[in-house]
């Protein structure tokens, strides 16, 4: 754990921390310097179960609010990835769930969905999908995790809160 050698001495500061301590912007700020230090460090398997313990932490937003806020900030390959992983997670029933917001032909036959055709889905329909997904397959969480501990940037935008407590369980990781 070579990593823990670079990062030991700012986990340890989330060791046991309390989200709510985290809502001033200068401790906002400290967590995203110190998000950015360690997802650096960190292998990627850490950050994504830091990130599974924030999507699944009743101190923040609801999984499918948080990821459809991280869809509206993603590029159009980043779009693409995270809705083929939800019409994956939601099986057969993807089809009738998209036919009924418009997106019937919105899986090639690759069975990805393209960039450009995940331009044409919104936030919300993103926040239900998500909502829907964690319901049929709570595995989900995971699986998005490790999508976007890919892209620690955009994982930033969820907030002090959030990153806080991905912090605190990678922390643990490194005890």
């Amino acid at each position: 754990m070579d990593w823990m050698n670079k990062v030991g001495s700012i986990l340890q500061q989330y060791t046991n921390t309390n989200p709510s301590q985290t809502t001033s912007s200068q401790a906002a700020s400290d967590v995203n310097q110190h998000f950015d230090s360690v997802s650096q460090a960190v292998p990627q398997n850490v950050v994504a179960q830091g990130l599974s313990e924030a999507f699944s932490s009743n101190q923040t937003a609801p999984f499918g609010q948080m990821v459809g806020g991280l869809f509206s900030r993603s590029n159009p390959e980043q779009k693409s990835g995270l809705l083929s992983r939800l019409i994956s997670a939601l099986g057969p029933g993807a089809s009738s769930l998209l036919a009924g917001k418009g997106l019937s032909g919105l899986v090639g036959s690759s069975g990805e969905v393209n960039p450009q055709a995940a331009a044409r889905v919104t936030p919300d329909t993103v926040t239900e999908l998500a909502a829907h997904a964690q319901k049929q397959n709570p595995s989900i969480v995971d699986s998005i995790s490790g999508f976007y501990a890919q892209h620690p940037t955009l994982v930033k935008t969820l907030g002090a809160a959030a990153l806080a407590i991905a912090m605190s369980k990678m922390s643990q990781r490194a005890a």
